[in-house]
């Protein structure tokens, strides 16, 4: 990935964090909810801190490493967001958009990985 492409997938997964943490905020407090959504938090945040680490990646084989990981914690978000969504009807989030956008870095990080495997 060029330098340029780096910094702005970079800066998306930092935003995505940054609209999870809003997400967050606007949950209720009910301690059910909660325990789900503290997990959100710390997996729909951690893609972006993954992501930082493997452009600091040391070999090819970290850099897949965190990438991987990273698309780990991203499907592992999508699953808390679709437990809440579905699981609680009474919250008033419209998940779909933020789902959709964990959906295409999914599918960008699979791709950096099958691009670095073949290379």
């Amino acid at each position: 990935m060029s330098a340029l492409k780096n910094s702005e997938f970079r800066e998306r997964t930092k935003q995505y964090a940054l609209r999870l943490v809003k997400m967050y905020r606007q949950l209720p407090s009910e301690p059910d909810v909660q325990i789900i959504a503290r997990q959100l938090f710390r997996s729909g945040t951690s893609i972006a801190a993954h992501y930082r680490e493997a452009t600091r990646a040391r070999s090819k084989a970290e850099y897949i490493s965190k990438i991987e990981t990273a698309i780990q914690e991203a499907d592992e978000t999508m699953l808390w967001m679709e437990l809440l969504d579905e699981g609680y009807p009474s919250i008033q989030q419209d998940f779909g958009p933020i789902l959709q956008e964990t959906n295409e870095l999914i599918s960008i990080m699979v791709a950096m990985v099958k691009t670095s495997k073949s290379t």
